[in-house]
């Protein structure tokens, strides 16, 4: 497992016997199920993996740490070089017994967290390194000032746990930024299924989108008149002045639905 810089493909390995067994403990991989690991490196978190998952795939960007991966992995092991980005997870993971785990490329976090989401459906469980300023921001609860629209979609999916940090020291060479350990485990059933559409999503990221900004100013920008807002704060039990990052995810849903319900009467 390594983290690697914002601006390249460098490498910072996890060194720390300890940190490694710690992560294992946290992933707890059994007989049973397939671990598809995100950033092999040079494979010392995936022998872990392997002498207790039934089989790991391991997938890695880096051509030259390829050759290494090949010659030392386990039988188990079936290792792919390719961008995570442009990886068929629905194709790879098999539903109900698939983990992904590893260390996420601090410049496309985000971007794989994304693609996750989209593909939630063949994952039990994430376990990710992640730079300790994502993993806060995708843990948030409303009132804190990391909340953002990552929080909320991801929660809609996962129930999301930080286990512990990392102090760059723990890698060689040691990154500029601390990782944290985060875990996500899929919720049963989707908080809200309208969640995973274009038109949601549009919604929280101009809820979003001035922060400073109360959110019924920038709702505005969505089409809706004045009126049908505060309406739909009067019927969600919302403040007037509130702002978007003080927002409960159950509440954006319940304003969502019956700011939704107006633009439909209005035609």
């Amino acid at each position: 497992m390594k983290s690697r810089s914002r601006k390249s493909l460098g490498q910072h390995f996890l060194i720390n016997p300890d940190i490694l067994n710690k992560i294992i403990d946290c992933i707890s991989p059994q007989k049973q199920e397939l671990i598809i690991e995100i950033g092999a490196g040079k494979g010392s978190l995936t022998r872990l993996l392997a002498e207790k998952a039934g089989k790991v795939i391991a997938i890695e960007k880096d051509e030259s740490l390829i050759p290494f991966l090949e010659k030392n992995k386990p039988s188990n092991v079936d290792i792919r070089h390719e961008d995570v980005l442009k990886s068929a997870f629905h194709q790879l993971a098999e539903p109900g017994i698939t983990k992904c785990v590893g260390n996420l490329p601090y410049s496309i976090s985000s971007q794989i967290l994304f693609k996750l989401l989209n593909e939630h459906q063949f994952i039990k469980e994430c376990h990710f390194l992640l730079q300790k300023e994502v993993a806060q921001r995708v843990s948030a609860s409303p009132g804190s000032k990391k909340y953002a629209p990552i929080s909320i979609f991801l929660q809609n999916v996962f129930s999301i746990h930080i286990q512990f940090h990392l102090s760059p020291g723990s890698f060689v060479p040691p990154p500029k930024v601390k990782s944290s350990l985060v875990t996500l485990r899929k919720r049963n059933k989707l908080a809200h299924d309208f969640f995973q559409t274009e038109s949601f999503k549009s919604f929280i990221k101009q809820a979003f989108s001035q922060r400073r900004k109360q959110l019924k100013n920038n709702l505005k920008h969505m089409g809706w008149t004045s009126e049908q807002i505060l309406t739909g704060f009067k019927k969600c039990g919302l403040n007037p002045k509130i702002r978007a990052e003080k927002v409960p995810m159950d509440d954006f849903a319940a304003l969502y639905l019956c700011l939704s319900d107006q633009k439909k009467e209005k035609r």
